[in-house]
């Protein structure tokens, strides 16, 4: 199979599922740092403090439904380098709205572009795509350094056997990162 190119640029092929338009279903999701540096804060006798981006990331996570009707987070974990969540997208036919905030500049021929493009994604890459750029437009606005990894990874969550285990693991994150030799 050749190599994709995209504008003369060598492209790395999609890991998701072919049969899949991510346009719904339930999904486990995870968000790395660039490098997995710990940019959101660290964990401190079993708690997970909070830097400012950290904060930050935890609101706009909190929003996610807000920009995006048809996505809803029932659970998630902020960790130092990286963010799980499990993300329901509805099938429902919702209008998909680019992700704006106050502080954001008018809408340009550049956020048309991408919004025209974004249309064409499915509304899981939609909502998640959003949502990093919020964090890495706050963090570029207050001069803090943060940088994600590219992508994000995605598991579609098939029964609710596997939604209880997922959500599980999330809320006991936080408590078995000290455990995990690979933190330290």
């Amino acid at each position: 199979m050749p190599v994709e190119k995209f504008q003369n640029k060598y492209r790395i092929g999609t890991k998701r599922a072919s049969w899949h338009d991510y346009n719904g279903g339930e999904y486990f999701i995870t968000i790395c740092t660039k490098d997995r540096n710990h940019y959101f804060g660290e964990i401190v006798d079993g708690e997970m403090r909070l830097s400012a981006v950290g904060k930050y990331t935890d609101e706009c996570v909190q929003k996610i439904s807000e920009h995006n009707p048809y996505a809803q987070i029932p659970e998630y974990v902020i960790m130092p380098d990286h963010i799980h969540l499990i993300v329901i997208i509805s099938g429902d036919d919702c209008r998909i709205a680019p992700w704006r905030d106050s502080t954001m500049e008018p809408v340009d021929v550049k956020n048309k572009t991408m919004q025209k493009m974004a249309n064409n994604m499915g509304r899981l890459s939609i909502a998640i795509g959003g949502f990093k750029q919020s964090v890495t437009r706050f963090a570029r606005q207050n001069d803090i350094p943060f940088q994600w990894q590219s992508r994000f990874y995605d598991r579609i969550i098939r029964d609710q056997n596997e939604m209880n285990q997922i959500a599980e693991y999330i809320e006991n994150n936080v408590a078995k990162w000290e455990l995990d030799n690979s933190n330290q």
